[in-house]
């Protein structure tokens, strides 16, 4: 009896050889920031270090390009954790290398050790300035935006009157707008929601307005036709085609309504948040805590960001 041959295909095997190849890479980069760790100076030429860097890096780029080719849970997963590992683990060898002061740009080591002994005070200031100013500002901006949005679809006056307003005081800057309001509220955590709220209104007025106005014409002659009610055409006709619209301004709004928040501590605070203790720690120097407080920021904006994504993904499986 011949015996038959099985060829694994080419692309089988780069595929295989991928995880492969970023293992080794991240490993590589891994050894050489121990090796820095273990040396009492910086080297006498970071050159070389740069290199193995790149190359490490090279041989990763690689390994994501043979595992990105495919469908399944590592070809979205891996190319993300590969390019963050080898971020870190490179901009932690490159500041040994080269013996960058810590009071200059902390390592990715000594931030995450800022993270951990600072835990308490940093996640307090992350709750005050995520809960009581971003979120709740973001809630009353929405929900004032989307009530703001059906007066002016449904009065043709406001549209003409309050539109133009509305596209030119989103363009006013956070930074012009947060110490008039911080100023005229006062230090407490409810002049910020109010800059938060200002900050998200306007996106959501344009974006609802706008998807309210374009549902089809065609559609909209229909339910006519069928003798619908103007509240059956809004709620059947009208509101599904202003989901995409809302959702993308209230994407935006979702990020907006953080990075407005840590702006307008800025100008005036009780004690707390992130962006006072972004401003009193950089007063001190302790650059590593800032970066500990950015950390934390940029998790809570994906974490936001991302709640709102699996929000639409909903109304979207609802409708």
């Amino acid at each position: 009896m011949a015996s038959r041959t099985i060829t694994v295909p080419q692309a089988t095997r780069t595929r295989a050889g991928g995880p492969l190849l970023l293992a080794l890479s991240v490993l590589g980069v891994l050894g050489l920031c121990v090796l820095l760790a273990r040396s009492a100076a910086a080297p006498a030429s970071p050159l070389p270090w740069l290199l193995g860097v790149l190359a490490l890096a090279a041989i990763g780029a690689v390994g994501v390009r043979a595992v990105a080719q495919g469908e399944h849970l590592a070809a979205r997963v891996l190319p993300a954790a590969f390019t963050f590992l080898i971020a870190v683990l490179g901009v932690e060898a490159l500041l040994r290398a080269y013996g960058v002061p810590a009071g200059l740009i902390p390592t990715p080591s000594r931030v995450v050790t800022a993270l951990w002994n600072a835990r308490v005070v940093l996640l307090q200031d992350t709750f005050y300035t995520f809960v009581l100013e971003a979120l709740l500002g973001f809630v009353v901006g929405t929900l004032s935006g989307l009530l703001l949005s059906l007066l002016v679809v449904r009065f043709r006056f406001l549209e003409r009157g309050v539109l133009p307003y509305a596209a030119l005081f989103s363009s006013v800057p956070i930074v012009a707008l947060a110490p008039v309001v911080v100023k005229a509220v006062g230090l407490e955590w409810p002049s910020k929601m109010l800059v938060v709220a200002i900050t998200v209104l306007f996106p959501v007025v344009v974006g609802t307005v706008r998807g309210l106005q374009s549902a089809d014409r065609l559609q909209l002659d229909l339910m006519h036709t069928y003798a619908a009610t103007p509240l059956q055409t809004f709620r059947e006709v009208r509101v599904p085609t202003a989901l995409p619209f809302v959702f993308n301004a209230l994407k935006v709004g979702s990020t907006l309504a953080l990075i407005s928040a840590i702006v307008a501590e800025f100008f005036g605070t009780n004690g707390h948040g992130l962006g006072f203790r972004i401003q009193i720690e950089v007063g001190r120097f302790n650059l590593d805590i800032v970066w500990a407080a950015i950390v934390l920021a940029s998790v809570v904006g994906i974490l936001f960001f991302g709640a709102v994504n699996l929000l639409e993904r909903w109304a979207g499986r609802a409708r």
